[in-house]
């Protein structure tokens, strides 16, 4: 497995694997755009040639790409629904030509619909985006740390999307150690002697199927348990602590899962030392 962090793609993409590298990342997270909106940048077949030999240079072994914060397939605004299509779709097309192997994306707020109607309308939506779609690079769904009605804060809601859309275009999900800690996963109840039979893991097991997490974002908490707050915190100074990334750690070096900080650049040099450190005892 492979660790990473989210790396700024200013100057072009092409500036990215030199960034992540001077970091330690084996693997990096990046936008191809900006995430509040505005039209994507061209991938030229020069710029993608050149990111991809970049990548050989500085020995990035996968690249990550998250969407825009924009995207809502659960708005009642159907210029929002169809636009998040588009874009996610986009985003799929251009992992394609960059060599990502994964996009991830949140899913947005059933707060105009209703739980039940903006599920349905979800799955719809991505039903739309995904159709006649045959790229290598597939999609992810991440899950969210569950303030207003955003959808995707319990797992459960996710395996049923996931089943419902019914695509292998769909690997599995992203999972935020964070967003699911602040959404009542509480990875502190954590054995390191026995991390094949931890609680927690049984729980997600019966949820979606362990085998649905195909990348794992690595961060620790401001926010206290079940707070239902985005917060993010520098690995070992948040609410999950040291023990915990530990064994979730474990967890992703026994079933070959990449990690990526999603923490400020001040400390996630140190935050990659740590969970290396983990992986490398």
């Amino acid at each position: 497995m492979n660790i990473g962090a989210h790396i700024s793609i200013a100057g072009g993409i092409i500036e990215a694997p030199k960034r992540a590298s001077d970091l330690g990342c084996e693997c990096m997270q990046i936008f191809t755009r900006s995430p509040q909106g505005g039209k994507a940048p061209s991938l030229t077949n020069s710029v993608c040639e050149e990111f991809k030999i970049s990548n050989l240079k500085f020995k990035i072994k996968e690249v990550y790409i998250h969407t825009p914060y924009y995207i809502n397939f659960a708005s009642s605004n159907n210029r929002i629904r169809y636009g998040s299509v588009s874009v996610v779709r986009d985003e799929l097309e251009r992992g394609n030509l960059i060599g990502a192997k994964y996009v991830m994306t949140h899913l947005g707020t059933a707060k105009d619909l209703g739980q039940k109607e903006a599920t349905a309308k979800t799955i719809k939506m991505l039903s739309k985006t995904l159709e006649g779609y045959t790229g290598k690079t597939k999609l992810l769904l991440e899950n969210s740390a569950g303030a207003g009605e955003i959808i995707g804060d319990d797992l459960s809601e996710l395996s049923e999307i996931i089943k419902g859309v019914a695509s292998d275009a769909i690997a599995g999900i992203c999972l935020d150690t964070q967003h699911s800690f602040a959404s009542g996963y509480d990875w502190r109840k954590s054995d390191v002697r026995a991390i094949h039979e931890l609680p927690l893991l049984e729980r997600i097991d019966k949820e979606i199927g362990l085998d649905k997490i195909k990348l794992i974002h690595a961060n620790d908490s401001l926010t206290d348990f079940n707070s239902k707050r985005d917060r993010h915190a520098h690995i070992g100074e948040g609410k999950i602590g040291l023990d915990a990334f530990q064994n979730i750690v474990a967890f992703a070096e026994k079933n070959n899962i990449d990690m990526i900080l999603e923490t400020e650049h001040d400390k996630v040099k140190k935050d990659i030392e740590i969970l290396k450190n983990f992986r490398d005892k």
